[in-house]
């Protein structure tokens, strides 16, 4: 008797623990928003704004000597300007759009009596449009500024993007008729600013209107008539 009873104990099986209550919740609970993707049904995606432009300053000192001294301009460039201080004075102002070096450049310069001009030019691929860089410099101090920077050289595909942010932003009246003729880049600190020439038919001379555009924000920050 007492043999039968040892033996049915102990084919009677084990309880099992109770579950955790960590264990019940996380069972109960859905999966975490963050593991689930969410999408809202007819939800307009939001445009990505303009990339940045990544213009940068692509030429060393002795770049600009050498340029310097192998320049065929007429009259070349005055001995006195062919230093490595005025050089890297000269290089450390020279942007390009896109950081890379001109596919073309031109040099040259003129001396007065106190000062001097030089003019620093190029054209980068891709484009039909110039940079000229115009350096009033003083030989006696080393001094380099620039006295004029007008940047053309930016790529012909970006013309329909910078016209159709402008219109975007501008009252229609004011473009009305209006082509735009070519634009001018800034550099930095305005890097990603642009200037654009509207004229009546396109034709350079003609009464238009020149805006002031941030592409980046699609905003035109300053609107000039002009003739």
């Amino acid at each position: 008797m007492l043999l039968a009873l040892l033996l049915a104990a102990c084919s009677t099986p084990t309880a099992s623990p109770p579950p955790t209550a960590s264990a019940t919740a996380a069972a109960a609970s859905p999966a975490s928003p963050q593991s689930v993707p969410q999408t809202v049904a007819g939800a307009t995606p939001t445009p990505s704004a303009a990339p940045p432009v990544a213009s940068g300053r692509p030429y060393t000192p002795e770049t600009i000597l050498d340029a310097m001294r192998a320049s065929r301009r007429p009259g070349g460039v005055p001995d006195q300007l062919e230093t490595t201080a005025i050089a890297g004075s000269v290089a450390e102002a020279l942007w390009t759009y896109d950081g890379e070096p001109w596919q073309q450049m031109a040099i040259g310069g003129a001396c007065g009596p106190l000062r001097c001009t030089l003019e620093v030019s190029g054209t980068p691929p891709g484009s039909t449009g110039s940079d000229l860089y115009t350096f009033a410099i003083s030989p006696a101090d080393g001094s380099v500024q620039v006295d004029q920077a007008d940047l053309h050289g930016l790529p012909d595909s970006l013309l329909p993007q910078l016209d159709a942010a402008a219109r975007a932003d501008t009252d229609p009246s004011v473009l009305t008729g209006l082509a735009l003729l070519g634009a001018r880049w800034l550099p930095p600190p305005d890097a990603g600013r642009f200037w654009l020439a509207y004229r009546s038919g396109g034709e350079e001379g003609s009464p238009g209107v020149d805006l002031l555009l941030d592409l980046a924000a699609g905003r035109v920050l300053e609107t000039r008539r002009v003739g």
